[in-house]
């Protein structure tokens, strides 16, 4: 599912991104990768989509946040 659509507060592992060169380029230097963790902070509809990324908060645009395709971490 992609990461604008996720359950909020639930650990979530990046599966996938399917976006050109540029912007996987940038969301691996914020440390956005497949294969890490992160959670949904504030799914909020009108605004950026905000994710705790290694005790870190990010702030991703909505068009961003539909590239990152994630599943919910079973503990």
């Amino acid at each position: 599912m992609p990461l604008a659509l996720a359950p909020l507060n639930r650990l979530l592992k990046v599966i996938n991104i399917t976006a050109g060169c540029g912007l996987s380029r940038r969301l691996a230097d914020l440390g956005i990768v497949p294969g890490v963790e992160l959670k949904l902070v504030n799914p909020d509809t009108l605004g950026p989509v905000i994710v705790d990324l290694k005790g870190s908060r990010l702030a991703l645009g909505r068009g961003v946040a539909q590239r990152i395709m994630v599943a919910e971490k079973l503990v």
